[in-house]
């Protein structure tokens, strides 16, 4: 079923299980996943070196959609004290 979409958003919790063989040719792989690996450092849920020459893009692990995650906490924060203040 993954390998069928053209946008493939990957949140499993296991470094590195999504490789080439799930994404479609010229999909978007939108990586949420971040696990630390034995050797201490960081890797996504996708295999970022495998999938890299068969995805249209893929978001890197770190550096990908972090910083997108962080802004909108921080917006619906604001958001929540504001209406708290009303």
């Amino acid at each position: 079923i993954a390998r069928t979409a053209d946008i493939l958003v990957v949140a499993i919790g296991r470094a590195k299980a999504i490789g080439r063989a799930f994404v479609k040719p010229g999909a978007v792989v939108i990586d949420v996943g971040i696990n630390r690996l034995p050797d201490g450092k960081l890797a996504g849920d996708v295999d970022f070196d495998d999938v890299l020459d068969v995805a249209g893009y893929v978001t890197p692990v770190p550096g990908g959609v972090g910083p997108m995650t962080i802004t909108m906490l921080m917006q619906n924060t604001l958001k929540a004290a504001e209406q708290a203040n009303k």
